[in-house]
């Protein structure tokens, strides 16, 4: 038998009543409708400026394609966001964009290229009805071939001044907001399972609960004893 939601609803108990009803909120408003997936970014700022924006507006899966940088944290920039997230990397395939892609496509994803392209749709005219994986590139050099040749849609912001693009990370962040905001105006069901907040409660309250590892091992042991 499953324990794993009555294990969580009793480590819930041992924080702070406040703590515990900002947990369950937070979690009863992620989404998993949105995924954000990130190719070869170099420069640590962006790259947490882009998990900051993903937790700021409940977008929970960030992927991280590593074919020539690992990823790393600047936490002036994260404050902290990549404690909420799940961060899921690949770079241990001969090709992890294909890799990467071909996975989410399996699980349903449309993926969108955020690029400007002669087939490519403006941000607010994009269909979100579909789970979407918004793929971003690389600071310079923008999305591989791979990734180009993989997506089922292109994604622009559109561009009413003389600057022809954004910063990575604010193409994100304006991306993020739109859709996230689209999503819970459109009425979509956008939110977790109960199944799926169950495990993201359990995942947090153990980076909340300084002692939750003996705890919950104390709760198995009194299980295992009835």
């Amino acid at each position: 038998m499953d324990h794993k939601k009555e294990l969580t609803h009793y480590l819930l108990g041992f924080l702070l009543e406040r703590r515990k009803e900002l947990l369950i909120e937070k979690a009863a408003k992620r989404t998993r409708h949105l995924t954000v997936v990130v190719e070869n970014l170099f420069q640590d700022h962006n790259f947490s400026a882009v998990m900051r924006s993903c937790d700021c507006f409940g977008v929970q899966d960030v992927h991280v394609i590593e074919n020539a940088y690992s990823y790393r944290i600047n936490e002036e920039i994260a404050l902290g966001a990549e404690q909420w997230l799940n961060v899921k990397r690949h770079n241990d395939s001969e090709n992890n964009t294909a890799a990467c892609l071909n996975s989410l496509k399996k699980q349903g994803y449309v993926i969108a290229a955020t690029t400007p392209h002669k087939d490519d749709v403006d941000l607010e005219e994009y269909d979100f009805s579909k789970p979407t994986a918004l793929v971003f590139g690389t600071e310079k050099e923008g999305l591989t071939p791979e990734a180009l040749a993989l997506a089922d849609v292109f994604v622009k912001v559109p561009m009413v001044g003389f600057t022809e693009s954004l910063n990575i990370s604010v193409c994100a962040a304006v991306c993020i907001h739109h859709l996230t905001w689209k999503m819970r105006s459109s009425g979509t069901d956008y939110t977790l399972s109960e199944a799926e907040q169950t495990e993201l409660l359990y995942q947090w309250v153990h980076k909340t609960l300084k002692n939750a590892d003996a705890i919950e091992k104390r709760w198995l042991e009194e299980l295992q004893g009835k």
